[in-house]
């Protein structure tokens, strides 16, 4: 029990996504601040660590049939996976939450000030996601693959004009937690995303799209800073020692 309590947040989740819904019950963030121990975690959120484990051994033990293992996934196909499921999830949904929060702004604002606050947070959100998928898209992730496919050929992997994988990744990871707090606020100005009583149609599928956005965008998050960026880093290095 000792052990697991100086094991990362992110590696955790890294092995089984289930126990995401643990930390998503206690509200530990295990995405842009997945590199944080059980125990400071608890230690900083006041945090029975015993009950946490326990929560977590629970779903570990548990039949898992339908979790997919991520993290035996090679790199390029791990790429491709993040680009063609959380990517384009985010340019599709993008588009349609921005016309809605628009129109509740403009229907329900006076009585529900906050929307004006929450259409702007996500019209940043929007634009930041947009600029940071395209660098990773056009920069990141094809050097990945670039590595990928130098190592399956015994080949010699050139130096990438950014000097080392580490520089993109750290923007991007700043890039995540920025978001990170960004649909953090959301939440709360939301009240978890809980529809007001007097809320038409278009508003509670609005709160319920930003709710699942949130969850993707974690799930997204996760994948790249638990999983892509630390492996992404070690298979640069074997390149290094090998010189």
């Amino acid at each position: 029990m000792e052990n697991l309590k100086n094991k990362t947040i992110g590696s955790f989740v890294a092995e089984d996504f289930r126990t995401a819904a643990v930390f998503s019950k206690y509200k530990i963030d295990f995405c842009c601040k997945g590199n944080r121990t059980v125990t400071e975690v608890c230690e900083k959120q006041d945090i029975n660590s015993d009950a946490l484990l326990q929560n977590i051994n629970e779903v570990l033990q548990s039949e898992n049939s339908n979790s997919i293992d991520f993290n035996s996934w090679p790199l390029d196909l791990l790429v491709d996976y993040i680009e063609k499921t959380h990517h384009r999830y985010v340019e599709e949904k993008t588009q349609v939450l921005l016309a809605f929060l628009d129109k509740l702004c403009k229907v329900h604002g006076a009585n529900h000030p906050e929307l004006f606050k929450i259409n702007e947070l996500f019209v940043g959100c929007a634009g930041e996601l947009s600029q940071h998928m395209k660098k990773e898209e056009l920069v990141l992730f094809p050097f990945v693959k670039r590595m990928v496919k130098t190592k399956d050929a015994d080949g010699v992997l050139s130096q990438p004009s950014f000097g080392t994988v580490s520089n993109p990744i750290a923007m991007m990871m700043n890039e995540h937690d920025n978001e990170g707090e960004r649909f953090s606020e959301i939440a709360n100005l939301t009240d978890n995303y809980t529809p007001p009583a007097d809320a038409c149609t278009t508003y509670k599928v609005t709160f319920a799209m930003l709710k699942e956005f949130e969850e993707d965008l974690h799930k997204h998050i996760h994948l790249e800073n638990n999983i892509l960026f630390p492996k992404a880093v070690l298979l640069e290095k074997e390149f290094a020692a090998v010189e």
